[in-house]
């Protein structure tokens, strides 16, 4: 089985080294206040940093989930009543949204659609703390464009912007500089199995943190930030898949050159999937595209012929979602994903079509 589904999606094929490199070191077994495990945390933020080319001045923060990350955010950069605008234009932007509203009964949102972005010159921002942004919207395939943050964080200065990078950290270079949080998941363009997020923290998000002074929950970013000051965690954390993390990207080219792989991979599916006429691309605006997903939409009994004969052929697919649901299927386009794993799967769809 060979799984294209766009979260969790496929892991790289020398995990299985890795993890008995694991088991070997002897790192599973040591606890998070141990210089050993110190050691680990501060050369994987020293690669993350090199890989990712992540600014020095931002802080990298672990946590279990990038739905966490929504908790923690709502917890310690906004507080209750904590004013936050959510500009969306799909399933995870809304549902971060209603999760932050819950916590903070003050967040505000601007949905727009997916084949569009919002109007930065009319965008009302006064008064917000934080405007919340998903940079890459699994649910549809959009991507935010660099142009469209540095633009917003221009002329919105005001309000920390923080951007849910799921599915795109680590498989496209990020513009760190727009945002003053970015987090992300691990299962998706980092090629691991779930169960560990990253948080990148800007100085300005620190000082934001720093002067809410929030300290009621476990997961508090003050706590997170005073153990990261000593290279430990707050929380026990998922000690393999960081040690994963890390040798990982020890063998991974730097993140423009993984970048150009990815871009490349989009356009050469693109051009594949011009010479036939039963599936097009949800998004047709190149601007809009995501890099790292591809969502197809078709007639809805073919799309569901089609994933089912691909799941009995060894290929597993991403459902559609939410409006989606019937009409659309995804396709992953992580790093982990080869070459010739995605020339199988095209081959298959040569023949399906044919058929």
């Amino acid at each position: 089985m060979i799984s294209f589904y766009p979260g969790p999606s496929k892991v790289w094929d020398t995990l299985p080294r890795y993890m008995q490199e694991a088991w070997e070191s002897g790192i599973l077994s040591v606890n998070h206040r141990s210089p050993q495990f110190a050691q680990l945390w501060q050369e994987l933020v020293n690669t993350l940093h090199q890989k990712l080319e992540i600014p020095e001045n931002y802080t990298i923060l672990p946590a279990s989930s990038a739905t966490e990350c929504w908790e923690i955010i709502a917890q310690s950069l906004l507080g209750p009543g904590g004013n936050s605008l959510h500009l969306y234009n799909g399933a995870f932007g809304e549902k971060w949204f209603e999760y932050t509203n819950k916590l903070t009964g003050a967040a505000h949102r601007f949905a727009f659609q997916p084949d569009e972005l919002p109007d930065l010159a009319s965008l009302q921002t006064g008064g917000y703390q934080l405007l919340a942004l998903t940079h890459n919207e699994t649910s549809n395939g959009t991507a935010l464009p660099d142009s469209f943050m540095h633009q917003l964080r221009m002329q919105h200065a005001a309000p920390l912007i923080a951007a849910d990078a799921t599915s795109s950290m680590g498989g496209v270079a990020l513009p760190w500089g727009a945002a003053d949080v970015w987090f992300a998941s691990v299962q998706k363009c980092f090629g691991l199995p779930a169960g560990l997020a990253l948080m990148v923290c800007s100085p300005r998000a620190v000082a934001a943190a720093e002067e809410l002074g929030e300290r009621n929950h476990y997961n508090s970013l003050l706590f997170m930030l005073d153990n990261a000051r000593k290279h430990q965690t707050t929380h026990t954390p998922n000690v393999l898949n960081l040690y994963l993390l890390q040798r990982s990207l020890a063998e991974r080219h730097t993140q423009a050159a993984v970048h150009r792989e990815l871009v490349a991979r989009q356009r050469q599916w693109l051009e594949f999937l011009r010479l036939q006429d039963h599936f097009e691309p949800l998004i047709n605006n190149p601007v809009l595209q995501s890099t790292t997903i591809l969502c197809l939409q078709g007639v809805p009994n073919e799309v569901s012929s089609l994933k089912a004969e691909a799941l009995a052929q060894g290929f597993y697919l991403g459902n559609g979602y939410g409006p989606w649901k019937n009409d659309t299927f995804r396709i992953a386009n992580f790093p982990a994903i080869t070459t010739q794993e995605i020339e199988q799967l095209q081959g298959f769809f040569t023949h399906w079509l044919e058929h």
